[in-house]
């Protein structure tokens, strides 16, 4: 048992004191604690909206209350997170570049993931016992929106609507050199390199390879980069970043595909690409809130930039 006697002269809704005293425990949790009669005020049991007052005595009869749980790596996470979009069942973040999307072996706490679970936690938004998923993955260098299932039957039709390439994924990047012509749509085959790390593109078919499909269409030219829209058909492993090498214009900033020097005299820490827009199919079902609809992120600045001519 836990005990706690609240001394603040401003009066605070239990649950929020229950979510910063028992950190980690998901709000869908601290009900069913409530109905078990595990969670009292003043020995009577309380709505979770109830406001302590002063002197107000909590007692929580939980094994293990007040304990940070290493179950709940997401509460090691920074507590930074720009929501896009949310409701019930999908949550639309945006994920700065340089942060991991997840980690499967839980190692780094810090992944957007984790940063977006945090988020539903101090809002207390977790719905029960699921734990939020991101449905797709961006490169750590890119930036962009991603999907996130809050329930276990959003996850399912993200999952089976990515899979059928039902989601109209859109990019913006910056290259070195011009695409030619300024718009087209390229086929190739892709082939993962585990040895290296890479993936390597071939034009025609090749053993292991991948059918990959990119279309581009080039907005503005600056000196000898240029700007580009990209609609992903398919959605391969570094694709854009290892088609756009592949026909000689790497992605600017790119440390794997692209031309090292080029990126130190622009200071460019991580690639020029930005997964900008997502638009959705006519939907039902928990995802019904979608339907047809586009969502998109602010221009980054580099796109700002090559616009108004001032990255060259």
């Amino acid at each position: 048992m836990k005990e706690w006697i609240f001394n603040e002269w401003e009066p605070l809704r239990f649950d929020r004191f229950l979510a910063r005293e028992l950190p980690g425990t998901p709000y869908g949790v601290l009900q069913r604690y409530l109905r078990q009669n595990k969670l009292k005020v003043n020995g009577k049991k309380v709505p979770l909206s109830t406001r302590l007052q002063t002197g107000d005595v909590i007692r929580a009869y939980l094994p293990q209350a007040g304990q940070t749980a290493p179950q709940t790596p997401y509460l090691l996470a920074k507590p930074i997170f720009t929501a896009v979009y949310e409701d019930a069942h999908v949550l639309i973040g945006y994920k700065p570049a340089g942060v991991l999307t997840l980690d499967e072996t839980e190692n780094t706490a810090d992944t957007f993931q984790n940063r977006a679970r945090r988020y539903l936690h101090n809002e207390q938004r977790l719905c029960g016992d699921y734990l939020p998923r991101v449905c797709h993955r961006l490169d750590t260098g890119t930036s962009g929106l991603v999907l996130i299932a809050k329930t276990a039957e959003a996850e399912a039709q993200l999952l089976s609507l990515i899979r059928d390439r039902k989601i109209e994924k859109q990019y913006l990047c910056v290259t070195l050199g011009h695409p030619q012509p300024d718009a087209q749509t390229m086929q190739a085959y892709l082939v993962k390199d585990a040895q290296n790390s890479c993936v390597r593109v071939f034009d025609h078919p090749c053993p292991g390879g991948q059918s990959i499909i990119t279309t581009y269409h080039t907005l503005a030219n600056s000196g000898p980069l240029s700007l580009l829209e990209i609609t992903l058909v398919t959605g391969r492993t570094h694709q854009i970043r290892a088609h756009m090498a592949h026909i000689g214009c790497p992605v600017l900033g790119d440390g794997k595909y692209g031309i090292e020097k080029e990126n130190r005299l622009r200071r460019m820490k991580y690639q020029a690409l930005c997964a900008y827009r997502l638009t959705f199919p006519a939907l039902g079902g928990p995802c019904s809130s979608l339907s047809e609809k586009t969502f998109t992120c602010d221009f980054p600045w580099y796109a700002q930039q090559i616009m108004d001519g001032t990255l060259a």
